[in-house]
């Protein structure tokens, strides 16, 4: 019997990377994802995507903290060896990230530095250390944001960052495609989760002027987007590379 293929997602106990995981897991993926801190919620989803008879391993990772990430992948190394029976992984998406509203004359340093190690230099060097370990033909998944298209006020750092990882996705599929690793970006628009302390989930107004300015007349779900990580997780998706993927319902069009 062929052995599953291997998908690392940063962030995947809760929100839009916790529906990532179920999602890759229904194609027949075995799933290693990171959680900050959370220990419990993290166990709920390994045992979720056991349910669905796939194999899966939760790591503790702070994507901000780059020094551990030779650790971390040691520790990545020994736990698919042992659970799976592999040697290497067959995609990584990059997910874990965290929300900062704050207009561009009031946002601080602290805040800019944040959104740069978290979502641009954590991402950047998560993924240069997870190439030694992954299978050639598989896939980068990057996120980003429906705000690198368009602006709302208050997500300047935020949004820059993602604007980075875009053009960072195309210089990796330029330079990553003699491994036929392939690498495309997906951009949510707004999101009903916990992201940002809930800021399009709970602020009703929030809620109501981006469903009135999207498309199809609502907020985005998670199950929204999982599936079309999944999907770039997939053969289905062999000649789709280097591309941004907007996953937003026809928000702001």
């Amino acid at each position: 019997m062929e052995k599953s293929k291997i998908a690392l997602i940063t962030g995947g106990s809760r929100g839009l990377g916790k529906n990532m995981a179920l999602s890759i897991a229904k194609k027949g993926l075995d799933i290693v994802f990171t959680f900050n801190n959370n220990q419990e919620k993290a166990n709920e989803v390994v045992s979720e995507i056991e349910r669905l008879g796939q194999k899966a391993i939760a790591i503790q990772l702070d994507v901000s903290n780059m020094k551990t990430f030779p650790s971390f992948f040691d520790k990545v190394k020994t736990s698919i060896k042992t659970e799976f029976g592999a040697e290497k992984i067959d995609y990584i998406i990059n997910n874990a990230g965290i929300g900062a509203h704050s207009s561009f004359t009031e946002t601080a340093e602290n805040q800019l530095d944040s959104m740069y190690n978290i979502h641009f230099k954590g991402a950047y060097l998560l993924t240069q250390n997870a190439l030694q370990m992954m299978n050639d033909g598989g896939g980068i998944v990057n996120i980003s944001t429906g705000l690198t298209r368009f602006a709302i006020g208050g997500f300047s750092a935020y949004a820059a960052m993602k604007g980075a990882i875009e053009t960072l996705t195309l210089y990796q599929a330029k330079e990553l495609g003699a491994r036929k690793i392939r690498v495309n970006t997906i951009a949510p628009g707004a999101i009903e989760t916990d992201f940002g302390g809930g800021v399009v989930r709970d602020n009703e107004q929030m809620n109501s002027f981006i469903a009135s300015n999207t498309a199809l007349g609502r907020v985005g779900l998670p199950d929204d987007i999982g599936s079309v990580v999944a999907f770039l997780c997939t053969d289905d998706a062999k000649w789709v590379n280097a591309q941004r993927i907007e996953i937003s319902g026809g928000q702001m069009i």
